[in-house]
C-alpha cells in the first residue's frame, strides 16, 4: 500500500513580530514622558480589571497626545498593525488604504509584583503591544514579566500522552510565552486571550498596547 499524507495546520493564528532599530532615543523619552504623567489626571478611570497598585493603565487615548514621541510611536506601531493586516488577509494595498484604523491606545508601568489577568479585546479585530522598556529578570524568577497568549482550541489539552505530548510547532498545545525586548511589537487578532505574568524586577516594566479596528 503507497500511502501519502499532508500535514497541514487547521486552526492557525497570526502573529507578528517585529522590532524597531534604533530604538533607543525614542524609548528614553516615552519612558519620560509615561512617568512624569503616571498621575491619577492620566489614569484609566473605568478599567476592566481590579487595579493594582504595582501597575499604573492610562487612559485609553494616548495617541492623541501631540508630543512628537508619541506620534512617532503611533505611526510605528499602526504601520505594523496595518502590515499584519496585508500579510494575514486577501485585501490588497489599494483596499487598505481606504479604510481608516481606529484605535484605542494606553502604557502600562508595572513594579514589582504587578501582573495583569487574563483577557482578550472583542470589539477590536486586531491589537498590539510595544515594548519600551523590558525590565530586570532576576535570575531566580525566569518567569517574570512574560507575555502569555493562551490556547484558542478549548480543549486541546484535555487528554495528552505519548502520542500528542510532543506535537511540534504549529501543533503543540499550551500557552505561547514571550520575554518582550525594548523595541519589540508583537500583533496579534483580539480575540487571543492573553495575560502578564508578575514582574519581579527592582526597576519598572513599561509597554504599549494598542486596540485596532477598521471601518
Amino acid at each position: 500500500m503507497n500511502l501519502t499524507l499532508k500535514l497541514s495546520p487547521g486552526f492557525a493564528v497570526p502573529f507578528a513580530e517585529g522590532s524597531l532599530v534604533p530604538c533607543e532615543r525614542l524609548n528614553r523619552e516615552l519612558e519620560a514622558l509615561f512617568l512624569e504623567r503616571e498621575k491619577d489626571e492620566y489614569r484609566n478611570p473605568t478599567p476592566s480589571h481590579i487595579p493594582q497598585a504595582e501597575t499604573f493603565e492610562s487612559r485609553f487615548n494616548l495617541f492623541r497626545w501631540r508630543e512628537a514621541c508619541v506620534q512617532e510611536l503611533r505611526s510605528f506601531m499602526l504601520d505594523s498593525v496595518a502590515r499584519t493586516v496585508l500579510d494575514a488577509t486577501t485585501l490588497s494595498p489599494e483596499e487598505l488604504a481606504r479604510l481608516r484604523i481606529h484605535n484605542h491606545t494606553w502604557y502600562h508601568i508595572t513594579r514589582y509584583a504587578g501582573s495583569f489577568v487574563a483577557h482578550n479585546h472583542p470589539l477590536a479585530c486586531w491589537s498590539a503591544v510595544y515594548c519600551v522598556r523590558a525590565g530586570e529578570t532576576p535570575p531566580d524568577q525566569p518567569g517574570s514579566g512574560l507575555l502569555r497568549f493562551l490556547d484558542t482550541r478549548a480543549g486541546a489539552g484535555s487528554y495528552l500522552d505519548a502520542g500528542n505530548r510532543l506535537l511540534r510547532t504549529p501543533f503543540a498545545t499550551g500557552p505561547r510565552e514571550m520575554r518582550l525586548e525594548a523595541g519589540q511589537i508583537v500583533v496579534f487578532p483580539s480575540y487571543v486571550m492573553h495575560e502578564v505574568s508578575p514582574f519581579y524586577g527592582r526597576d519598572t516594566r513599561i509597554t504599549v498596547a494598542t486596540n485596532c479596528w477598521f471601518g
